[in-house]
């Protein structure tokens, strides 16, 4: 069996999905926290529209994918067309990762995730930011893995202590967090050392995405450009091992622990 189709088949196992008009309606109904709905080409008639309509009323996203995806996603069960992916943790607004840097009397320290889409990437900074210290992780609602099982696995238990917010547009948010107080310093290939550069005070870090790295307009608006020694002959590092090192300086500073 190749890579992909493992990893689909886990992302089966493991994600949170309802199907079938009625279980989806009333989960909708219950408040709880979703990712997005799949609707099956063709089927947005009937019921299935109204549930549309109170997605999009929510803000949940609503993508239309052919009808062998819910197939494969729902195991051979009937489900009329129609999937939601529920949250496997809630998620909170970007006031509530001020706050608790507030509470615990400490500079914000946020990770700002630019389109990472492999759940286990995600789940792997989540659980280096932990480590580190960090008060909370943004992401944005497209482009980017939500946090479903895999996530909550491959962060091995840290996102039950990680505040995420999800927003419309991380550029948005990054303006609301200089507005906050904090510099934002994003990892690319064309910045300055990530060593010599001071992280002392409130801050936020911008890791792109694993294919194109962060987005020219994300990068615009950020107020600094780190980048990371590249010795060998490849160019780049895996978007979680370069989270991790970066953090884990911008933590040693914090600290206020000198480098040997």
């Amino acid at each position: 069996m190749s890579e992909t189709k493992l990893n689909e088949t886990e992302q089966n196992l493991d994600s949170n999905v309802i199907i079938g008009r009625n279980p989806v309606m009333e989960t909708l109904r219950s408040g709880r926290e979703i990712d997005k709905l799949l609707v099956a080409h063709g089927a947005a008639t009937g019921t299935t529209k109204v549930i549309i309509a109170k997605c999009r009323e929510r803000g949940i996203l609503v993508k239309e994918v052919a009808p062998s995806k819910l197939d494969f996603m729902s195991g051979g069960a009937a489900h009329q067309g129609v999937a939601l992916i529920v949250a496997s943790h809630e998620y909170c607004e970007i006031k509530d990762i001020l706050e608790l840097a507030k509470e615990r009397n400490e500079d914000p320290f946020i990770v700002l995730c630019d389109g990472i889409e492999d759940p286990h990437n995600l789940g792997a900074i989540i659980r280096s930011a932990e480590a580190c210290g960090v008060h909370g992780i943004i992401i944005p609602k497209r482009r980017s893995a939500s946090l479903n099982a895999v996530v909550s696995k491959s962060s091995a238990g840290a996102l039950e202590y990680m505040r995420v917010a999800r927003v419309a547009n991380i550029t948005s948010a990054i303006e609301e967090l200089k507005n906050a107080g904090l510099w934002i310093y994003a990892a690319d290939m064309d910045g300055e050392s990530w060593c010599g550069t001071d992280y002392s005070g409130p801050c936020g870090l911008v890791i792109g995405s694993e294919g194109n790295g962060v987005g020219r307009l994300v990068k615009d608006n950020c107020d600094k450009i780190v980048s990371l020694p590249m010795k060998g002959k490849i160019n780049s590092l895996n978007a979680s091992v370069a989270a991790g090192v970066l953090m884990y300086e911008i933590a040693r500073q914090k600290a206020g622990i000198k480098a040997r």
